[in-house]
This record gives C-alpha cells, sequence and structure tokens, in this order.
C-alpha cells in the first residue's frame, strides 16, 4: 500500500501551527499554502472574502485535472484557528502526542485537515498517480460561523460530492449531519429612576428579564434541541432602577425547522412578558448556519466506508452537533460529511494529536483522491 511522506507531513503541520493564523489574520498560511501548490504546478486562486468580513485573506480555491473519467470530489479544511492563538508552539514527545506548551492551543483544529489534503495531494503528484478530478477549497474564518466560505462563489465549484477535513476524534468517523446554530438577542426597555425616592416610577427591566427567562425552557429540549440563554447585560449603578436589559442566547437543532419554532416561541414570551409590565422589547436573531444531514447510503458516504475498510479503519458514522463548512456546502447542493482529523480536546489548551493519526488522515485524503468508485 502506497505510503505518505511522515517527515514532511510532520514538517509541514509543525510549520502550520506554530504560524500566527486566528480568524481573520490567516494572510501568512494562505501565502504558505499558495507556494507549496505553486511547488506542485497547480494554479490556486483566492477570492476577497476577507474584503467583506474585515479579514486579511481569502478563500483558497484549487481545481486539479485527472486522468480518470468519474465525476469531481470536493476536499476542504479552513485556515484559521481559535484564540488563544498567538505565538503557538508544538512539540511532539517521544510516544508521537503532538500538544502546545499549554498557553496556546495547537491550532490541529484544522492544520491536521489542511496537511492531510497537502500531503496526499503531493503523493499523488510525485507518484503520478491516476486520480478523479479534484477540487479544494481552504477557507478562511470558519471559526466564526463559517463567514469566510459563505462568502464563496459556489458557481465555480463542479463537484457534487465532497469530504470537508474538521472533526475530532479519531480517524475513521465522520459526521453526516449537523444543526442549525440560531443566536439571538433580545432588548428589554423600561423606565429609569431613583430606586430610593421614586422607585415606583420606574419599570424594572431586569425583574422583566428574569420572568421571561424563568419561562423559557432552556437546555435539552428534545433529542434535537437544545436552548441557551448566554448572557444577561444590564444596570448602571445600585441606586437607579435600569431601564434597559439585554439578553443574548443561542438554539441548535438537527431540525431548522425546530430551531426557528424554538426563537419564534422566546420572542413571544419575552414581548408578552414586556407588554406586561408595560415595557417594550427589540428582539431579533442570526442564523449563522443551516442544518444538513447527508443520506447514510448516499455514494459519498458509501466510499468513504470503502476506504476506512481498505486502511483497515474502522469507519464510524455520526450526528455532530457542531457546525463546519460542510453546512454551508450543503446549502450550495453539495452532498458531503465531515471527516476526523486526530484532534482531540479541541478549542482547548489542551488540544492535542499524534503522528500515528495525521498519517492516517493523510493516508485516508489520498485514498479518498484515488479511489474509483
Amino acid at each position: 500500500m502506497l505510503k505518505i511522506n511522515e517527515t514532511r507531513l510532520l514538517t509541514s503541520f509543525k510549520n502550520l501551527v506554530e504560524t500566527d493564523s486566528p480568524s481573520g489574520k490567516e494572510r501568512q498560511v494562505c501565502d504558505i499554502l499558495k507556494t507549496e501548490l505553486a511547488k506542485l504546478n497547480i494554479s490556486v486562486s483566492e477570492d476577497n472574502a476577507g474584503e467583506h468580513i474585515n479579514g486579511n485573506a481569502g478563500n483558497l480555491y484549487v481545481y486539479v485535472e485527472g486522468d480518470v473519467d468519474l465525476p469531481p470530489i470536493l476536499f476542504s479544511a479552513h485556515m484559521d484557528t481559535v484564540e488563544p492563538a498567538k505565538n503557538k508552539k508544538c512539540f511532539i514527545d517521544n510516544d508521537g502526542k503532538i500538544h502546545s506548551d499549554g498557553t496556546t492551543v495547537l491550532g490541529s483544529d484544522d492544520f491536521a485537515g489542511v496537511c492531510a489534503i497537502i500531503e496526499a495531494l503531493k503523493t499523488v503528484k510525485e507518484n503520478n498517480l491516476s486520480h478523479r478530478p479534484i477540487e479544494i477549497i481552504f477557507s478562511v474564518s470558519e471559526e466564526n460561523y463559517c463567514k469566510g466560505v459563505s462568502q464563496f462563489d459556489f458557481n465555480k465549484v463542479k463537484s457534487k460530492e465532497a469530504y470537508v477535513f474538521d472533526l475530532s476524534g479519531e480517524v475513521g468517523t465522520a459526521a453526516y449531519a449537523a444543526p442549525t446554530i440560531l443566536s439571538f438577542n433580545a432588548e428589554i426597555i423600561g423606565k429609569s429612576s431613583h430606586a430610593g425616592f421614586a422607585p415606583e416610577q420606574g419599570i424594572h427591566s431586569v425583574k422583566i428579564a428574569a420572568e421571561a427567562i424563568s419561562k423559557i425552557n432552556c437546555g435539552k429540549i428534545d433529542a434535537e434541541t437544545t436552548v441557551n440563554i448566554g448572557t444577561i447585560n444590564c444596570g448602571t449603578a445600585t441606586n437607579i432602577v435600569p431601564y434597559k436589559c439585554s439578553i443574548t442566547g443561542e438554539i441548535r437543532s438537527y431540525s431548522d425547522t425546530k430551531a426557528v419554532e424554538q426563537y419564534n416561541n422566546i420572542e413571544k414570551i419575552i414581548t408578552d412578558t414586556a407588554v406586561k409590565f408595560g415595557a417594550n422589547s427589540d428582539v431579533s436573531f442570526t442564523k449563522n448556519i443551516t442544518a444538513y444531514e447527508t443520506d447514510i447510503n448516499h455514494q459519498v458516504v458509501e466510499r468513504f466506508k470503502n476506504v476506512c475498510n481498505n486502511l483497515q479503519l474502522v469507519p464510524k458514522l455520526e450526528r455532530s452537533f457542531g457546525g463546519s463548512d460542510n453546512n454551508v456546502m450543503a446549502q450550495n447542493g453539495i452532498n458531503g460529511i465531515v471527516v476526523a482529523t486526530a484532534m482531540n480536546n479541541c478549542h482547548t489548551l489542551n488540544e492535542w494529536t499524534t503522528v500515528d493519526e495525521l498519517k492516517k488522515a493523510a493516508e485516508l485524503a489520498l485514498n479518498l483522491m484515488i479511489s474509483k468508485d
């Protein structure tokens, strides 16, 4: 079985991890990837997404002609990392564990995915392997609710199937579904007054908010849906009846319809409670990403399972309750799954991966690229 270049893979991973790339500041990584692709005589284009999301780089798009008469497949990973991400250091222990120095994230989310795709492509090119047409998107600002790829022009994409390398857990795991993530904001406008001399002249926005929140069902609503009140901001001084109180929250659901229904219920509770006390309210929401579910019998899933079996990986399909660029791709008519790339404890200072799992992720990408089914 053809093997990837482990030394090259680890060198690439360490180089990218130790390059600052927080959301909106991916310029250095973007330029590194352009250089790496140019060495393979592969043309790459960068869009202007950064201009629209206050960033310094755009999404990268690659199309590689194939010599096998099969439909193209899209591969994707994101170039940004969550904070704290400045001056990251990458340490590889004798047992193969890879981690940061504990003061920052590692950045295997998602440089494990980026490196898996790049190393697979290098292996294809240097061994002159037959393959179908390959498309690649390296996106920016994925961690900010996929704002980068949301700016991408999907009219240029020929693929109808995608593998997004951006899931935590053991290689061989893949997510075929992810939720709608909806954030909401509510402002309750009461009336200020002196809390000591004339409290009865005020309309207490905090009490209104408290009563409204007590009526909102938070936590797990059902097997598909969660609701959370995240922040409450109000008040200016202890001797003033607070006239304004702001509430923010989040709704997630595998059903887009249920997510919107929960918001409508919350909006009504807040509005009705405000009216009850003679206050005003302003409630609004932002749908950050929309739920998708790929049929587990779809060819994009079957191919993944076949490749895993050939690599002696145990394929495991699951739903993810986090979003990814695949949510946006699904909205653009692309059937995809999100595959695990050996990242663990993501978004924490204890993030880690291993040499062995990085190799497996790259081998998975390689064999998906050269698959004949």
